[in-house]
């Protein structure tokens, strides 16, 4: 991509570039997460290694503590923001819980999606839906700036959903996928799959408590290895569930 556009503010240029980072999240001119996801997988790994080269033990107990207090909280920052959508990034950022998980002496014989269940974790890509569908109570409650107008409309049969923004018919193949890894659009997505009679639901802390059972409830099974069939519409949460025939209700698998 080519730039021919400056901007001068008393006497200073200022020139174009391809990527920034501001507030700790590295946006690209593309609008593509996967320079900033390849930082903070990055950072994550050395972190990993020294917590590996100063710790010798491996005891479950000690290795988590480290691992979410030190690891995993630089890979989820304001991850409702970045939430990846390629598989090669979603792939790029479980392969440090799952390098990690496999140092833990207890579970190391296990296989990553067995370590998880061993372990009492989820996946990465699970978590960060969990977040987002947290994100979205505090987008329908007030309790964080709505900038997106993200609108919910009752429904007599599902409940408290979220209006999904029409696209032109004659937009371009990218300005589709950017739509669809929006987050005014992948939000709604995961909120409509929430059971219905967690939508009505006043006080966050219970809501958190709520939902974290419900996503835990559908099998948590993250892509991990190179042939990992890629869907053309893809939300992991949403996959799942419509394969989970023993759900919570009917109304959660109306999306």
């Amino acid at each position: 991509m080519s730039y021919s556009v400056s901007i001068t503010i008393s006497g200073d240029s200022l020139q174009p570039t391809r990527m920034l980072r501001d507030l700790g999240v590295t946006v690209s001119s593309d609008l593509s997460w996967t320079p900033h996801i390849s930082a903070i997988t990055c950072k994550a790994r050395s972190v990993a290694s020294w917590v590996f080269s100063v710790f010798r033990t491996r005891d479950p107990t000690t290795m988590l503590t480290l691992y979410k207090s030190l690891v995993r909280s630089l890979l989820e920052y304001c991850c409702p923001l970045w939430n990846p959508k390629k598989v090669t990034d979603i792939q790029l950022l479980e392969s440090v819980q799952r390098k990690f998980t496999s140092r833990i002496s207890s579970v190391k014989h296990l296989n990553y999606w067995d370590r998880l269940k061993s372990l009492r974790l989820m996946s990465l890509q699970r978590r960060r839906e969990r977040y987002i569908i947290l994100q979205m109570w505090k987008v329908l409650n007030n309790a964080c700036p709505n900038d997106l107008d993200i609108k919910f409309h009752q429904s007599s049969k599902h409940g408290l959903k979220a209006n999904l923004p029409q696209l032109s018919k004659s937009s371009t193949t990218r300005h589709q996928s950017l739509y669809d890894s929006s987050f005014a659009i992948f939000g709604p997505r995961l909120w409509n799959i929430i059971p219905c009679s967690l939508t009505h639901e006043p006080d966050f802390q219970q809501f958190k408590n709520s939902v974290t059972k419900f996503v835990q409830s559908v099998p948590d099974e993250p892509p991990v290895t190179t042939n990992w069939i890629l869907y053309e519409k893809y939300e992991f949460l949403q996959l799942d569930w419509c394969q989970n025939t023993k759900g919570w209700s009917d109304n959660a698998m109306a999306f």
